[in-house]
C-alpha cells in the first residue's frame, strides 16, 4: 500500500512537472495533487489491510453493508494510532481541499465545488460497494465510512475555500 502510494506520487509528480508551464502554480498543484489523493484513497481502502488476502467463503461473506451508524468499526487501524472514524474523515480532507483549489480559478467554481463534493461522495459509496462485493480483500462495507468520508471532503472544501482566498489562484495568468 505504501509502495503504491509512493509510486503513484512519483508518477503524478513527473506528469505535473511535464505540464507545469501550461497552468498557474495553484491550479497545477491542485489538479495533480487531487489525482494523487484519489489514487491514495483507493489504495488505502481497497488493498487488503493485512498482507495477502485470504479466502472468504460464500457463507462468511457479508451480503449487505452495516447500517449501524458509528459501529462496528474497530477503534484502531493497523498502521496509524487513533480511531478508524477519524482516519476515514482525514483521508478525504486533502481531496476536498484540492478539488476546491483546482476549480477556484474558474468563474464556474461556485457550481463545480459542490459537484466535486458529490463526486467524492459517490467515490466513497463505490469504494464501500466494492468492499462488499470483493470479499477477498477482507474489508467491510459500512455506511458510517461514507458519512465520515463525506465529512472529511466537506471539511477539506472549507479549508480549500480559505486557501483559495489566500492564494488568489484566479489572479494568476494562464
Amino acid at each position: 500500500m505504501l509502495l503504491g502510494a509512493a509510486a503513484s506520487g512519483a508518477v503524478c509528480l513527473m506528469l505535473a512537472l511535464a505540464t507545469r508551464r501550461r497552468h498557474d502554480p495553484v491550479s497545477w498543484f491542485a489538479w495533480w495533487g487531487l489525482l494523487w489523493a484519489v489514487v491514495v484513497i483507493g489504495l488505502v481502502t481497497l488493498v487488503p489491510a493485512e498482507g495477502a488476502p485470504g479466502i472468504v467463503s460464500s457463507d462468511g461473506r457479508l451480503t449487505h453493508c452495516s447500517r449501524d451508524i458509528g459501529g462496528p468499526a474497530p477503534e484502531g487501524f493497523w498502521i496509524f494510532d487513533g480511531g478508524q472514524r477519524m482516519l476515514n474523515t482525514a483521508l478525504f480532507v486533502p481531496a476536498g481541499t484540492l478539488w476546491v483549489l483546482a476549480v477556484a480559478r474558474s468563474w464556474r467554481g461556485a457550481l463545480l465545488a459542490p459537484l466535486g463534493l458529490a463526486g467524492l461522495a459517490l467515490y466513497s459509496a463505490v469504494i464501500e460497494k466494492t468492499q462488499l462485493e470483493v470479499a477477498r480483500i477482507d474489508r467491510a462495507c459500512d455506511y458510517t465510512d461514507v458519512i465520515d468520508n463525506v465529512t472529511g471532503a466537506a471539511i477539506g472544501a472549507l479549508v480549500g475555500v480559505g486557501l483559495a482566498l489566500v492564494l488568489l489562484p484566479w489572479r494568476a495568468k494562464p
